[in-house]
């Protein structure tokens, strides 16, 4: 019947399809034409499939049709405001066929995935503007703990006794990576094609969001940024290049929608038989080279697992993989010797030009990809810019590694192995660093207006200046207006301790402490101390230091000195006290201190 319609146009069904569906474009518009067995000798006009009664005596096939209407129904029910929802909802869908994250075919999430996470975040924000819930839905999903489940309303279990979503009883459902969860009875996971591939993707999507969200927000940058298209081929480094065709344009269609089912089972097959290592990223959509008619080509991106090392000359050998897919390709009931299926590993730079717009390659110098883009930020290390720009070459070291079936091993070249180098070096750093202050001399003539205090302090935070008191051992006389003159040039070993003394001449250095309820707080701008407080060995303390300016925080400072006994008669022999600071971070060290 619709093929003798002249409206409908590229019709192709899809039998076996998880949910059998018939896909053609009527008058341009793309339809999805879902088949339903129902148990009924006549069809009314005024049908409610909203109705439990409409599901008795069925299939699980029909059951899982008539689930998409009976959900989009029970979505506008459950919404707060449905023109608020339906505004978002358009601009969402948008976004994702931009981002190349919109077809459940291939893993990602479709019309109905979106329309249910738009939903919930509609509930969690009643009266909020689409503007505002497009921000909050980057904010909620880029925290959302995965596997657990986006609900509407509670899982209803209903009279008929059919199967639902429940994984303290399905075993198969405890293995869904991303549930969103139907709301119309029975309740099922409507995004079981999920990967852990293709959560990443959009997990990192999401992230990228909420981080031009923040920005948009802070009036530093413009929506359009958010939406500019993912540039697929400029994101890896390692491609799958799968080419079909066939004789005739119907057999083609039949073909064509076989095979897209089937790209999802490849990125599971990838990942078991990498154990996870490899990850992949494919491309929602089909590319046509005009010069072979009949022919499609599909691309599947490749990088590595996050968090893995990659060794120089590694490969994976996924021929075996690859044949095993297309074995289950050509197990398809309507298969004809006039169909085939290629797949082929190809690199970064030797994509086909006929998959860029116009069929031109661009130059790098032009390149558009999320991570890179000219947006008025800040070029703070907290921005969305530095955040998008750490992440991007976060995502090429791991690319970096990648060698499959018989191409050459990728290499390390010298400055990414200089980064490498340079991000070892500042973890450990930050783990544990140490600053040699050199020898600060007291003089020997304590009373009245002795002389000047010359000495080097070498520092990693500024002080502001402040008058300080050289305590002695002869008596309580303090020296008036010392001077001390500090030259600030960092000098940073990875390990080792600080020597902050050496040969006061009878006076020993230590810390000013206040104490403040149960916390004290160190003032590293006053070294010296009264004679009063040098009986006390000062140790190690949790204080945490503040640097307003440059609002750097500094943990505990471990400070050990030895036991000065104060005499009148005999003058303590000179200590070297050691002094350890261990710094969460670090952000210059530049800055000229005086005491």
């Amino acid at each position: 019947m619709l093929a003798e319609m002249p409206e409908v146009q590229e019709l192709h069904p899809v039998p076996d399809a998880h949910v059998p569906v018939m896909k053609f474009k009527f008058s341009g518009v793309s339809i999805d034409l879902l088949y339903a067995n129902v148990a009924l000798w006549v069809i009314p006009e005024d049908l409610d499939v909203s109705q439990e009664s409409i599901l008795q005596n069925v299939d699980e096939q029909t059951v899982r049709s008539l689930n998409g209407c009976r959900v989009t129904d029970q979505i506008l029910r459950l919404v707060p405001n449905i023109q608020t929802f339906r505004t978002t909802l358009r601009c969402m869908r948008l976004w994702a066929k931009r981002r190349g994250v919109y077809s459940n075919v291939t893993g990602f999430l479709g019309g109905i995935n979106w329309a249910l996470l738009v939903a919930r975040i509609c509930q969690l924000y009643p009266n909020a503007l689409p503007s505002m819930l497009l921000s909050r839905f980057f904010r909620v999903y880029n925290m959302w703990r995965w596997p657990n489940p986006v609900m509407l309303c509670p899982i209803q279990e209903g009279s008929l006794g059919l199967p639902f979503w429940d994984p303290r009883k399905n075993y198969k459902d405890r293995l869904h990576l991303m549930p969103i969860i139907t709301p119309a009875y029975p309740c099922m996971n409507s995004s079981y094609n999920v990967s852990i591939s293709t959560l990443r993707v959009m997990m990192e999507e999401f992230q990228r969001g909420n981080e031009i969200c923040e920005a948009i927000e802070a009036s530093q940058s413009r929506w359009d940024i958010l939406f500019e298209p993912f540039a697929f081929f400029e994101a890896h480094k390692n491609y799958l290049q799968m080419d079909i065709a066939s004789e005739t344009e119907e057999d083609l269609r039949n073909w064509k929608g076989w095979v897209e089912s089937r790209i999802r089972l490849l990125t599971l097959k990838i990942e078991r038989d990498t154990n996870g290592v490899l990850q992949c990223h494919p491309h929602p959509g089909e590319f046509s080279d005009k010069s072979k008619p009949f022919h499609h080509s599909y691309f599947m991106g490749l990088r590595r697992k996050q968090g893995t090392n990659p060794q120089e000359g590694e490969q994976f050998d996924i021929r075996l993989t690859v044949e095993d897919f297309k074995r289950d390709v050509y197990a398809y009931s309507f298969w004809k010797p006039s169909m085939w299926i290629h797949i082929s590993h190809v690199k970064r730079k030797d994509i086909p030009n006929f998959v860029f717009p116009g069929g031109v390659r661009p130059s790098h110098s032009t390149k558009s990809t999320a991570e890179s883009r000219s947006v008025p930020k800040p070029r703070g290390s907290n921005s969305p810019q530095a955040a998008i720009s750490r992440r991007k070459r976060k995502q090429d070291e791991i690319n970096k590694g990648i060698s499959l079936i018989d191409s050459s091993s990728t290499s390390v070249s010298a400055s990414d192995a200089s980064l490498l180098d340079e991000r070892r070096a500042k973890r450990q750093f930050e783990a544990d660093v140490a600053d040699t202050l050199s020898n600060v001399k007291c003089p020997e003539n304590l009373s009245g207006d002795g002389p000047e205090v010359t000495g080097i302090v070498k520092s990693t935070s500024p002080a502001k200046p402040s008058s300080t008191s050289c305590g002695s051992s002869l008596g309580t006389t303090t020296m008036k207006k010392p001077v001390i003159e500090q030259s600030l040039q960092p000098i940073v070993s990875h390990q080792g301790s600080l020597d902050l003394l050496d040969g006061i001449g009878g006076v020993q250095l230590k810390s000013e402490v206040q104490d403040n309820d149960k916390d004290r707080e160190i003032k590293l701008s006053e070294f010296f101390i009264t004679e009063q407080a040098l009986g006390a060995a000062i140790e190690g303390e949790g204080s945490s230091i503040q640097q307003i300016g440059d609002l750097e925080e500094l943990e505990p400072l471990e400070l050990t000195a030895s036991t000065a006994v104060a005499s009148t008669s005999t003058r303590v022999p000179a200590q070297k006290p050691l002094i350890r600071f261990n710094f969460t971070s670090l952000a210059k060290a530049t800055s000229n201190s005086a005491s």
